[in-house]
């Protein structure tokens, strides 16, 4: 009866050392791999004792008894090995999906959008709306450890719709939405280099991490976008601090503008960008960013839509590239069931206005998010965010604000000059103010499981300025948008 018992097990133990060891299941895996080295060692210890109880006759059957042990010895340590030292050690393959139905009032368009190729930023189709996709590999194990981590985000992207290869490139038809590499020198430094977002304000770019469906006015339209380039990261006790010298922000490679006559204008200077967090107590953390460098201007064209090697909208600068400055300083309140964020922002961007002067663009952004459970609903959550930006100085622009050259405005993100007052200008509109933008938004959220997330999302965006055009060919001063989303986390 015991060599039966005995044989039952060895039976069943491939099923179990077999199985799956990918992803977040290897800590899983080396939990039942000792569990097994466990078990071989009991049987080892049965197989001996039933050998020097049976019988001579019953040499034999225990030498096979010892042989299938053994096997499945070799198994479990080639398992063990591959699971620590194997091509699948220390990968990560997480994500979401997020599916989302947006309707806008103006534009009197509504839908679906989802894995959609579009490469049109704006605040209603910005970053969500698409498959995202974290793999990440580490090298071992401890603080020490070097990684490389790529995050893909097809549609939605920043390969889809910031980044440029420089010059007269368009963006577009890259997957790639960040790709670093973190390698370790000391318990507290890493350094780090590739592609990357930026380090400005407390709004992250990931839907699952998000309490809103939109982002706020600061996330899209003046805080940096992406860069790439090389710095590294530094923490010890409540302080936490980020370096990087990179390319001016949203292009790939050192930029160089072509004017009409194929001359090349380098942009030689590096962005020069960092970010401090302080973390006062458990649940505080106050951080503020800053991004020194220079970007690019457009190059202006003739009547007949040439270059004609100047830059800027009027044409009033020789150079490609003006300086760029942009400071933040951020908080975020965490609690229980409650997430409380604010920021302020200011930028500036040499001759990068409508009318040839300075951009000037300044704001802040407040939220507030809690959570409470519902006798009907489960879990559930609701967020109500006011965003500010101030981008009227010189007629607006600068920053992530790119105005139409033939008339300075942006009519589907609300701002640039009045066309009341362009039409009424004998200077092209040189003399007329931007607009000062606002957004009140609410959402509603649901948390039926773990993974899955329920969004529904009201807003209202309003400015000083006839800016936001409607579908009939006129502009208006405000925008009304209701959005829903399922987002599902894996």
């Amino acid at each position: 009866m015991k060599k039966l018992l005995i044989s039952a097990l060895i039976a069943g133990l491939p099923g179990v050392a077999m199985a799956d060891a990918k992803g977040d299941e290897i800590a899983k895996l080396k939990a039942q791999l000792e569990a097994l080295q466990a078990q071989m060692q009991q049987l080892q210890q049965a197989v001996n004792a039933a050998t020097a109880a049976k019988a001579p006759e019953a040499d034999d059957g225990n030498a096979e008894l010892k042989q299938r042990v053994a096997g499945m010895e070799m198994k479990v340590d080639k398992l063990t090995t591959d699971a620590s030292e194997g091509p699948i050690a220390g990968l990560s393959i997480t994500g979401y999906m997020d599916p989302t139905y947006v309707a806008s009032r103006l534009g009197r368009s509504a839908g679906f959008q989802f894995v959609n190729h579009s490469n049109q930023y704006a605040y209603t189709n910005s970053t969500f709306g698409d498959v995202y996709l974290d793999i990440k590999k580490t090298f071992g194990v401890g603080p020490m450890a070097p990684s490389a981590e790529v995050s893909i985000l097809p549609n939605r992207g920043s390969g889809n719709n910031l980044l440029t290869s420089g010059g007269n490139s368009s963006a577009g038809n890259n997957i790639i939405n960040t790709a670093i590499i973190n390698f370790p020198v000391s318990d507290t430094t890493q350094l780090v280099a590739g592609l990357m977002n930026s380090f400005g304000g407390y709004e992250v770019q990931q839907s699952n991490q998000m309490n809103t469906i939109t982002h706020g006015l600061l996330y899209d339209f003046s805080d940096p976008g992406s860069y790439v380039g090389a710095g590294f990261n530094w923490s010890h006790g409540s302080w936490a601090t980020k370096f990087m010298i990179a390319n001016e922000q949203f292009h790939t490679n050192p930029n160089s503008a072509n004017d009409a006559n194929q001359h090349t204008h380098s942009n030689s200077t590096p962005t020069v960008t960092g970010r401090v967090d302080y973390t006062m107590t458990s649940n505080l953390d106050i951080g503020g960013s800053m991004n020194i460098g220079r970007q690019s201007l457009y190059a202006h064209t003739d009547a007949n839509g040439n270059g004609d090697g100047t830059y800027g909208y009027q044409g009033t600068s020789n150079s490609a590239y003006g300086a760029y400055y942009f400071g933040e300083l951020d908080m975020t309140l965490t609690g229980t069931d409650s997430v409380y964020n604010a920021e302020i922002d200011y930028g500036r961007q040499k001759q990068a206005a409508w009318n040839g002067g300075d951009a000037v663009w300044y704001g802040f952004s407040l939220l507030a998010h809690q959570k409470w459970n519902s006798e009907w609903f489960g879990r559930m959550g609701g967020t109500l965010r006011y965003d500010y930006l101030n981008d009227s100085k010189n007629g607006g622009g600068g920053g992530g604000i790119a105005l139409g050259q033939s008339n300075g405005v942006d009519g589907t993100n609300g701002f640039g000059i009045s066309q009341a007052c362009f039409n009424s200008s004998s200077v092209n509109g040189t003399d007329c103010s931007g607009a000062t933008r606002q957004a009140l938004t609410a959402a509603l959220l649901f948390y039926p499981t773990d993974q899955l997330t329920l969004k529904m999302e009201i807003r209202h965006d309003w400015a000083n300025r006839d800016v936001f055009l409607r579908s009939d060919g006129n502009y208006r001063k405000s925008n009304d948008i209701f959005a829903a989303q399922a987002v599902y986390s894996f």
